[in-house]
C-alpha cells in the first residue's frame, strides 16, 4: 500500500499531545513524522501511511485529545513538495514570483500548502510551522506570476474555510535579496 497520506492533530495541551501521539500510534500502522510542542503552548502530531490507516489514527487521536483538539486533517496523496518544504530541504535558485500564505494554525496551513501545490505549476519553498511565530504558520512558494496567483488563491480558500487565514501575498519579480533572507 502507498504511504503517501498524512494526518495531523494540533492541540492546545502539551500533556494531551503525548497522550494523543500514543493513541494514534497504537491504533494503526502509521509512521510518526513529528510530535512536538510548538509556540503558544500548543502541540502537534503528524503521521504518515496509507489513507485508511492515517484516517483511523487521526480519529483515535481526536477522541483521545477531546477538548484539547484545535484542528485536524487527513490529506490523501499529499503533494510531493510538502515534505521537503516542511523539512526545509527544498532547493530554489531563483524567484520568478513569490507567494506567501499565512495561517493561525499549522493544520490549516499544511492543507492550504497542499492545495496550492496541487492547483498550479509552482514550487513550495518552505512550510514554517509555529516555532517563533506565536503559533502561526506560513508557506512560501514560487513560479510564474499567473501560477503563483492561482496557487495562492487556491490555498487561501482552503485556509479561509476554517476562518484561519491571516494573509496572502503575491510579489511579482521579487528582489533577489528576499531569497537569501528566506534560506
Amino acid at each position: 500500500m502507498a504511504r503517501n497520506s498524512i494526518g495531523l492533530i494540533e492541540l492546545g495541551s502539551i500533556a494531551a499531545g503525548y497522550e494523543v501521539t500514543d493513541a494514534m500510534l497504537k491504533t494503526a500502522d502509521v509512521d510518526l513524522v513529528l510530535a512536538r510542542s510548538i509556540c503558544s503552548g500548543k502541540f502537534m502530531v503528524m503521521v504518515r501511511g496509507d489513507v485508511a490507516a492515517v484516517q483511523a489514527s487521526v480519529d483515535a487521536g481526536s477522541r483521545a485529545g477531546s477538548f484539547s483538539v484545535i484542528d485536524t486533517f487527513v490529506i490523501p496523496n499529499v503533494h510531493e513538495d510538502v515534505f521537503p518544504a516542511i523539512s526545509g530541504s527544498s532547493k530554489v535558485e531563483t524567484l520568478e514570483a513569490l507567494g506567501i500564505l499565512e495561517s493561525f494554525s499549522v493544520a490549516s496551513l499544511i492543507e492550504g500548502a497542499d492545495a496550492a501545490a496541487k492547483s498550479a505549476n509552482v514550487k513550495l519553498i518552505e512550510v514554517r510551522l509555529a516555532m517563533a511565530l506565536g503559533g502561526k504558520a506560513f508557506v512560501t512558494l514560487t513560479g510564474n506570476v499567473a501560477a503563483v496567483r492561482s496557487a495562492v488563491e487556491s490555498g487561501a480558500q482552503v485556509i479561509a474555510k476554517k476562518g484561519l487565514l491571516v494573509n496572502k501575498v503575491v510579489i511579482p519579480q521579487p528582489r533577489k535579496e528576499l531569497l537569501s533572507e528566506m534560506i
